[in-house]
């Protein structure tokens, strides 16, 4: 019997995000994220369809890493402008009760008190729906933003992420007692003062003595997604993930990675089911192989390969202008080393511009999957049986209807190889994904 896979919308609170250039297709209505019904009326259709959540990435800066310019970002919509994931979910999740949401943050930029008051109230008020993916930052923009010359060293990011996880979880976890909250409207007592404390933390990057503003919610700590895939990144994500989200890569290199995480966390005394992998994927259907295939190729059309390039840009940290098109790059980078790394595999250590615009097909360095509900289906079960993940994050191409066609004809396919939910469980996100309501480390 295959493993119950997990499955999450990608996408973003912007116009272009990982498929650049089709927002111009006619049937996209992706210009429409400032509309709210927009985003319920997405919520009901994941839901109706049984995905686990939507997972929403963000980005602090803009991309003005191709040509030292944001210009190309502004004209082509790549990820600008991008509005506040975080707005979005209260609403999403007044019109559903199951789906989940991981919403990205980065830390770099975040101050913990408060940060961890806003994740509580989403926590309540999506009655324990919420998970958030722990970012440190790539963008020198953004740091600039923050009023900052660059960013951080990479390492140094970590270091610094480590202590805020430290922070963030003594505030969700220590400050109020399980009971604390009585509610006593007869004796006017609506929380015991006694089972509340002030949280004391004096480390090298901050200093809060406090106790936490919210009161405990459902999961009291989201549940923890993270991206990160160089050596630092993989040991913060074994020391505090429960969600990982890899890059979609060959699947020997994915197998390597999950073996990778796994065997780090079993050196932080995690058990392997404590983590559940996610691999990115992009997935044009349809009822039939030349209907995908015909789907495909008019999806092709609207790809705008410079959008792709600024995007490639700034997760590398490189400048493709500077280099003739055949010309090696040189792929020393402060940005996200997994990127890089994974490029390296791809296109060979002497990859050039030309490699490079070869690989996006469809806006994107993640090569899309065509084919049949029955094959896509197929497909998604050997990788998960191959490389060890658990699940996808679907990268949005042409909304809405590439999650409604991945409903109407790879959901059923896999449900029939008894490889997908028929209903949902009742509970929080993490109950629906681990079986339990708090965080393993922390559970009574």
């Amino acid at each position: 019997m295959p493993r119950e896979i997990r499955i999450n919308a990608f996408d973003m609170n912007c116009v272009g995000h990982i498929q650049q250039g089709l927002w111009t297709h006619p049937r996209d209505q992706s210009t429409r994220y400032t509309d709210i019904s927009y985003w319920t009326d997405y919520a009901r259709r994941l839901e109706a369809g049984l995905f686990d959540g939507i997972f929403f990435a963000d980005v602090i800066g803009v991309y003005d890493v191709l040509g030292g310019s944001p210009d190309a970002a502004v004209k082509n919509a790549v990820q600008v402008p991008v509005n506040d994931p975080m707005m979005l979910i209260p609403a999403m999740a007044s019109v559903t009760q199951h789906l989940g949401f991981g919403v990205t943050a980065n830390l770099t930029y975040e101050q913990p008190f408060q940060f961890a008051r806003r994740m509580s109230t989403l926590d309540h008020l999506t009655r324990g729906r919420i998970g958030w993916n722990i970012v440190t930052g790539y963008l020198d923009s953004a740091a600039r933003a923050a009023g900052f010359t660059q960013q951080m060293a990479h390492d140094d990011r970590y270091d610094m992420a480590d202590e805020f996880m430290s922070l963030v979880t003594a505030l969700w976890e220590g400050s109020w007692d399980d009971d604390a909250v009585i509610r006593d409207k007869a004796r006017g007592i609506y929380a015991d003062a006694a089972k509340v404390r002030v949280i004391h933390h004096a480390g090298k990057q901050y200093k809060v003595d406090a106790m936490h503003l919210s009161e405990p919610s459902p999961q009291r700590t989201p549940v923890l997604y993270q991206a990160g895939a160089s050596e630092r990144g993989t040991r913060f994500a074994a020391t505090h993930a429960e969600c990982v989200f890899m890059n979609g890569q060959k699947q020997p290199a994915v197998k390597q990675a999950v073996q990778e995480l796994r065997q780090a966390a079993a050196q932080q005394g995690r058990a392997a089911s404590d983590i559940k992998v996610f691999l990115g994927a992009t997935i044009v259907t349809g009822a039939t192989e030349q209907e995908a295939q015909d789907k495909f190729e008019d999806y092709k059309r609207y790809a705008n390969s410079e959008a792709a390039l600024v995007h490639a840009a700034a997760s590398l940290g490189i400048d493709f202008y500077k280099y003739d098109i055949d010309e090696p790059i040189e792929t020393k980078s402060n940005a996200i080393q997994s990127n890089v790394a994974a490029m390296t595999r791809a296109a060979g250590p002497q990859w050039t511009r030309r490699k490079l615009l070869d690989q996006l097909v469809m806006g994107s360095r993640q090569p899309p999957w065509v084919g049949s509900g029955e094959a896509i289906a197929r497909k998604m079960i050997e990788w998960c049986d191959a490389a060890d993940v658990d699940g996808f994050n679907l990268s949005r191409t042409v909304v809405p209807e590439c999650f409604d066609d991945f409903i109407a004809h790879v959901v059923p396919q896999l449900q029939e190889r008894g490889a997908f939910k028929t209903s949902y469980q009742s509970g929080t996100l993490r109950g629906k994904l681990f079986g339990r309501d708090r965080r393993a480390s922390t559970s009574a």
